[in-house]
């Protein structure tokens, strides 16, 4: 395995997990339910996790690339808007 994708996936993981944390603060802002809450943090960890497999095993340099700077700056931009 190669390591620019050990670096894209530890990248893509740890901004990742602060989406989906932020992700399930604003659900429990909206929804003021348990419920919804876990929901959609077992659905975006699910996607997470799918992303960083086929991160690691089958997509092309560019598109992995892409999909670290995509969420890297989602996970900033959501951080910084509050």
């Amino acid at each position: 395995m190669e390591a620019w994708r050990l670096i894209a996936t530890a990248l893509l993981g740890v901004s990742g997990l602060v989406l989906v944390l932020v992700t399930m603060a604003k659900v429990r802002d909206r929804a003021n339910a348990h419920g919804p809450v876990a929901l959609s943090g077992a659905i975006s960890f699910t996607l997470l996790a799918l992303l960083c497999v086929l991160t690691l095993t089958v997509f092309a340099p560019v598109f992995v690339w892409g999909a670290v700077i995509l969420v890297g700056t989602t996970a900033a931009v959501m951080l910084v808007a509050g």
